[in-house]
């Protein structure tokens, strides 16, 4: 069924948290809840039941049945997210160049958050083109080159607040505009201040630009009202952080996997589910052992505060989270000699993730050692109430037959 796991092995789910809650949420939800919301907690409650199908195999000789559940290739699902990225990640790391990259992040300040809710299409894609385009140009004036940059779009904190931020591999190097040379940087300095005014400057223009043209909504009365706002946030701190450069095309990958297609909160992170509340694990940045590695530590949250707050992380309907600038966009033109070399390896099959994962063949007839046949895929259309009405009754028939044989 594809859990995940916490650090003392057990394991929750959180479909099965919104299926014990949700309904009842929905007779008279905290906020709003707009149609790709519930488009997202539909399809994560019925991802690998019979709702959506079940592909039944069969072994030629025996009979033995095995069935296959589809899953709901919804990007908000925990689950699907997931494997959707290892898929992902892998086909990315044959067109990278062979050279370091660097993991980079970019952050608004707090004060325009509200601002950002109320234009999120607009305003995060203004976000993904700023933070690319600051390195960008960077590398072109300095250096004459052109770089690659994959730009993931994140709006959560570990806390799952509304923290809108951009997290970027950005290749630190790239092929020389004259020349047609591929150049690697070494010195990994750069002149921070600079690149944060850069930065900063780069997605003002486009938020000014975007309410001259009547393009944002929001309560200022006019354009020196709205331009004294933009004056206030200067003041705040826009934050540029950059890792240390990634040597080999493991780590950039690793990288990519963690911050790339995966949903804002991974099931593995789940600690305790109980009755009405759920607890996760987070890291607190503010909070530092002797290591200076930020502390580990839980948070329990209602059901009605936990809903809106994940909730709010569903991305808009066809909006791209991750990106592609500069040599990574589909206008890159990298000659082959300069890619990292490791080719694409074929996406396996349901049967050999599941053997990879089991040590069993599940489209193997354990009895007669032959290959499972498909049959015909079912679907479920019944309720969950009349689905689950059916395993109620037979459980409390078990438990009936216990107490008479006990």
């Amino acid at each position: 069924m594809g859990y995940e796991t916490n650090g003392e092995g057990k394991k929750y789910r959180l479909a099965d948290f919104f299926d014990t809650h949700w309904d009842k949420y929905m007779e008279s939800p905290t906020e709003y809840v707009k149609p790709e919301q519930l488009k997202a907690v539909n399809a994560m409650r019925v991802c690998r039941t019979a709702v959506l199908g079940v592909d039944v195999y069969a072994c030629p000789e025996c009979g033995d049945i095995t069935h296959k559940y589809h899953s709901c290739k919804n990007r908000f699902c925990p689950t699907c997210s997931w494997q959707d990225t290892v898929r992902w990640a892998e086909k990315i790391k044959g067109q990278m160049l062979g050279i370091k990259h660097r993991h980079i992040v970019c952050t608004l300040p707090h004060s325009l958050h509200p601002l950002m809710k109320r234009n999120e299409k607009l305003l995060f894609s203004a976000l993904m083109r700023s933070s690319a385009g600051t390195f960008q140009d960077w590398f072109e004036h300095k250096y004459r080159i052109q770089i690659g940059v994959i730009l993931v779009m994140h709006s959560f904190g570990e806390q799952k607040e509304y923290h809108p931020h951009t997290h970027m591999i950005v290749s630190w190097g790239g092929i020389h505009q004259k020349t047609g040379k591929l150049i690697a940087v070494k010195d990994e300095y750069v002149n921070y201040k600079f690149l944060q005014k850069k930065f900063r400057c780069k997605f003002e223009d486009e938020m000014i630009k975007m309410n001259d043209l009547g393009q944002l909504e929001h309560d200022f009365v006019d354009r020196p009202q709205f331009m004294e706002f933009v004056k206030s946030i200067n003041q705040n701190d826009w934050i540029l952080h950059l890792e240390p450069a990634m040597d080999t095309v493991e780590e950039v990958i690793r990288y990519i996997a963690r911050y790339s297609k995966r949903a804002c909160i991974s099931e593995h992170k789940i600690t305790n589910i109980a009755g009405e509340y759920l607890t996760f694990r987070y890291k607190d940045y503010r909070d530092r052992d002797e290591n200076k590695k930020a502390r580990e530590k839980e948070l329990e949250l209602h059901y009605r505060e936990f809903f809106p707050r994940l909730l709010q992380h569903v991305p808009a309907a066809y909006f791209r989270i991750v990106r592609y600038y500069g040599l990574y966009s589909g206008k890159g033109n990298i000659p082959e000699e300069y890619r990292n070399g490791q080719t694409e390896k074929p996406t396996p099959k349901w049967d050999e993730t599941q053997e990879q994962k089991t040590g069993e063949n599940p489209l193997t007839c354990k009895y007669c050692n032959t290959r499972k046949e498909y049959i015909h895929t079912l679907l479920d259309i019944r309720t969950k109430g009349e689905r689950t009405k059916g395993i109620v009754i037979y459980a409390k028939m078990l438990k009936i037959k216990r107490k008479e044989a006990a």
